[in-house]
């Protein structure tokens, strides 16, 4: 019999073969925790640096993660989140409907598999099949198989291969070529570069920072602990500017460090504790014991001024609109070696009198984009309407800390958004209408940070200082 023939004729041991049983999912405890992790982003609107560690705490109190476990899925969730525009448009090249007509959990399954396939070192194949894996769980087999033609097309080429080919060229579109290629949409890469100035080399610089993983930075409260303390704590390496700073090893656990969880030091970014102590330096006229922070939650800025005051025998005042964040300051301030106040007060209608502080610090509520490294989500849930919401609030804010410091007093205006609408053009409009008040340069109060600009004002960058993109303005009362 010719062999054609043998494959024709049906084996009889194949015929009277019971059909294969049913195979039951495997479940794969860190990617289904990367999973529901992307859902709480996209359905309640939540943080993923909120969400994540409670999630990677339950699973290490089961007994389900390990270090490296709990490695892969804070990686697996804000690599993912970090490219998850570009992921669109290639999920978007490889399925034969708009993406707004598939399911939102499906998307975030296709964009795990993606980030795997395209931005981690897992194998193809292992990657396709973990995701399956996942698909068959969270979504059930119909809609795996969807999953895995569409993972199976994306892995016929490279990331770079795939960006080619989805990004319009950059000459003929140079901000909607910058949005896909680093994942930022195509408003905020307009913003960010008219705040940057420069050429694409810059911009193409900052959005690549905004997608890398940000370091651990600590800080040493003064009076409460010390930089020494902490590098004899755990590995770390010093900060670069502030002279409060440790930088905490990759894997480090802050919250296992004594001086971390007694409060003596923090979590704290260091252009963060840079405009603390800029205007905790700034020069005032006159006598220097009341200082105040207007918009003081979480508390980690009211912290380091109030250890800073403690140092000159300031007494701080903490004021916080919302109670439970007022409580957060309290906390952070606990123990703090000099007088102290917390209250929860609107800064746009205060309870303090005119004049009453030598210095203020108004960090106010803003887009957030400045710490997209930390909060990548941030970049989708912000529209160019939410600064109109901002504007008001941000001049208001600013407007009562100038009435709040006294004649010769300093106010420090902060935000962490580099948006030319939430800093220069908010000092710029509240400083023509107040009058009795002037600008003072801040770049000598940052010594040895580069790249300053021509001030007087200061704005900070992720690629260019390593930090997050936080704006200061300090001024001073004249009248």
């Amino acid at each position: 019999m010719s062999e054609q023939a043998r494959r024709r004729t049906p084996n009889p041991s194949n015929a009277t073969k019971a059909p294969r049983p049913h195979r039951r999912p495997k479940k794969d405890p860190v990617r289904i925790l990367a999973f529901e992790a992307l859902r709480a982003v996209d359905e309640r609107d939540a943080y993923a640096n909120l969400v994540l560690p409670p999630l990677l705490k339950k699973a290490r109190d089961k007994g389900d993660f390990d270090g490296r476990d709990a490695a892969l899925a804070t990686e697996l969730v804000y690599g993912t989140l970090r490219r998850q525009g570009t992921y669109d448009a290639i999920i978007a090249a490889c399925v034969d409907r708009p993406l707004r007509e598939v399911d939102p959990p499906v998307l975030d399954v296709l964009a795990l598999g993606a980030h795997q396939l395209l931005g981690m070192r897992t194998p193809s194949h292992a990657a396709v099949s973990a995701t399956v894996e996942l698909a068959r769980v969270v979504l059930g087999d119909g809609r795996a198989k969807f999953v895995n033609a569409v993972l199976r097309k994306i892995a016929q080429d490279d990331f770079d291969t795939w960006v080619a080919r989805v990004a319009p060229p950059y000459e003929e579109d140079a901000e909607d070529h910058l949005a896909v290629v680093h994942s930022h949409p195509r408003w905020v890469v307009s913003a960010l570069w008219d705040a940057l100035g420069g050429g694409r080399a810059g911009i193409e610089a900052l959005l690549e920072a905004d997608n890398e993983r940000p370091e651990v930075t600590l800080v040493a409260r003064p009076g409460r602990a010390t930089t020494e303390e902490l590098a004899a704590a755990a590995e770390t390496e010093p900060g670069r500017w502030s002279p409060y700073a440790r930088r905490l090893a990759e894997g480090g656990e802050p919250g296992a460090l004594t001086a971390v969880a007694e409060g003596r030091a923090g979590v704290q970014d260091e252009g963060s504790q840079l405009v603390a102590i800029a205007l905790a330096n700034a020069p005032v006229d006159g006598p220097d014991t009341r200082w105040l922070d207007g918009c003081a939650g979480p508390g980690g800025k009211a912290a380091l001024l109030g250890a800073l005051a403690a140092e000159r025998g300031a007494a701080l005042l903490a004021s916080e609109k919302q109670p439970h964040r007022a409580r957060l300051v309290e906390r952070a301030l606990a123990g703090n070696p000099g007088p102290y106040q917390v209250i929860a007060a609107d800064g746009t209608r205060p309870p303090w009198r005119e004049g009453s502080f030598d210095r203020v610090l108004m960090d106010v509520p803003c887009s957030g984009l400045g710490a997209l490294r930390r909060r990548p989500e941030a970049r989708w849930r912000r529209r160019p309407s939410d600064l109109d919401g901002f504007a008001p609030l941000q001049r208001g804010l600013l407007t009562e800390a100038l009435r709040a410091v006294r004649i010769g007093g300093v106010v420090g205006y902060a935000t962490c958004s580099p948006h030319l609408a939430e800093t220069r053009v908010v000092v710029d409009d509240v400083l023509k209408k107040t009058g009795g008040a002037e600008l003072i340069d801040a770049r000598p109060l940052l010594p040895g940070v580069p790249e300053l600009g021509d001030g007087p004002d200061v704005q900070l960058w992720p690629h260019l200082h390593g930090t997050d993109a936080m704006y200061l303005a300090l001024i001073r009362r004249t009248a």
